[in-house]
């Protein structure tokens, strides 16, 4: 079997359903299925449906992790789409009711994660929409940051989680700046290979018009230094800047004595205990009330223009310089989950194939991004209605070998950089949109090494689907 015809399924369905023909009993059951579930063979009716889904599914399995494990060896020229638009479905030739049966089976075999993600994010927005509240009069008339209304990113507010419990709620807090103080990103061009890094250069302006008005403020650039020190607090310059750049470990630690200083003027003290968790480069901390748990992680960004495309704290490696702001895509990436979900019909089930794809790689080498990038792009390529429960098999193989194929080809686009296809609601700025793809699989490129060990790692993915796939285990 060749690996366009495993990977599509088309073939391997038609025989599948021939040999139901041959045995008679492709007629009999369409003849039993009009009769109603209160005919008395109703019982056999469903129990020749499960073992038709049950055969094709493990002959699926076996032929599929074969087939991937020879074709990674030995057929490098195999054309394909990394950003896999181009894929068939393999669930048109097959009767709906036998893959909705595989479909059922499937879900009901693997372990999902228990934690309520929606009741999570919730919660947690309530209780960062309490302290925005609480930031707001206690930063006014300030030279600190304006911290503005928290946006929930990640997996967690995406409706997906990695991991069985524990699920990371987080959050993007976006700052502009104080009276007197301007914010300019400036791109740092040193070595950026999947994504822009900049720096916040922090200015002063004259505030002197304002002082005519009648405003309480001494302009930072007319006044002698002796009577801004004696008469008002100090530029955010001097606070949580290092030079004049905006430091990332300053703003955390002024951000952390926030969240301990207003915490016992929240409704949510009274029942809860707040545990501060160490942080460099966010707010991370954990409320608890002895049944229930959740962590949580503030990021602080900086928007640009009137994008979804922030600047933030997030590190992009070990090392991050403490001046040095990432440029990050989580606020688009949400609202393009979010976009999804409005148009995708109540029993899609793509959340469920990203699940499962992310949890089942974890602890074998390849980033929960990977995974979610693959996705993204299959999900802005396919038809939402192409992920409902009689397609799970099939978008789980679409995704298997999306993945292979990017291993061959040693690319895969990053998936908000340079996307010309994404929904209208999604705001990039130019540069961002005009802009090359990243290739997030370009240490393959650079290190025939790390290609080796990638494909081990994907052969080890393939045996632990099947593993866990395999409904007789």
């Amino acid at each position: 079997m060749g690996i366009n015809e495993l990977a599509n399924g088309g073939q391997l369905l038609r025989k599948t359903k021939e040999r139901a023909k041959e045995q008679g009993h492709s007629e009999w059951l369409s003849w039993a299925g009009h009769k109603g579930w209160g005919w008395p063979g109703c019982d056999v009716l469903w129990l020749l449906w499960q073992i038709l889904a049950l055969a094709w599914l493990l002959l699926v399995l076996t032929l599929w992790f074969m087939e991937m494990e020879r074709s990674l060896w030995g057929e490098e020229n195999e054309e394909g789409n990394v950003d896999a638009n181009e894929e068939d479905d393999v669930g048109n030739e097959v009767d709906h009711r036998v893959q909705d049966n595989i479909g059922r089976m499937l879900v009901e075999h693997i372990q999902w994660p228990v934690q309520d993600l929606q009741t999570g994010c919730e919660w947690t927005m309530d209780l960062m929409d309490n302290y925005t509240i609480y930031f707001r009069h206690v930063l006014t008339n300030s030279f600190y940051p304006v911290l503005q209304r928290a946006i929930g990113v990640g997996s967690a507010f995406e409706g997906w989680s990695p991991r069985e419990q524990d699920s990371v709620y987080r959050l993007l807090i976006p700052m502009t700046p104080p009276r007197g103080h301007t914010f300019h990103l400036e791109q740092d061009t040193a070595g950026q290979r999947h994504g822009r890094n900049f720096r916040v250069r922090v200015q002063l302006e004259c505030t002197c018009s304002r002082e005519q008005q009648g405003e309480s403020m001494l302009c930072f650039l007319h006044h002698p230094e002796e009577e801004l020190r004696s008469n008002q607090d100090r530029s955010l310059l001097h606070t949580l800047c290092t030079g004049s750049y905006l430091d990332v470990h300053k703003t955390a630690r002024w951000f952390y004595q926030l969240v301990r200083a207003i915490w016992p003027a929240l409704p949510q003290s009274h029942t809860w205990h707040l545990v501060l968790l160490p942080s460099r480069r966010s707010c991370q901390f954990k409320v608890t009330n002895g049944a229930e748990s959740f962590r949580i992680e503030v990021l602080f960004g900086v928007r640009q223009g009137a994008s979804d495309i922030f600047v933030s704290s997030q590190p992009r490696g070990a090392g991050t310089p403490r001046t040095t702001w990432p440029e990050t895509y989580a606020v688009a990436e949400m609202k393009f989950f979010k976009y999804i979900a409005r148009q995708a019909p109540p029993d899609s089930l793509h959340l469920r194939c990203l699940q499962f794809f992310s949890r089942v790689q974890l602890g074998i080498g390849f980033p929960t991004y990977t995974i979610k990038t693959i996705v993204m792009h299959l999900l802005n390529t396919r038809a939402v209605s192409q992920w409902r429960r009689r397609h799970f098999l099939s978008r789980l193989i679409d995704i298997n070998k999306s993945l292979r194929l990017c291993l061959v080809q040693k690319r895969l686009n990053h998936f908000i950089v340079g996307n010309q296809r994404l929904p209208e609601e999604i705001s990039l700025p130019p540069d961002v949109q005009m802009a090359e793809p990243p290739n997030l699989f370009h240490h393959l490129v650079m290190d025939p090494g790390a290609r080796s060990q990638a494909i081990g790692e994907y052969l080890d993915l393939q045996r632990h689907i099947t593993a866990i796939l395999n409904p007789s285990h």
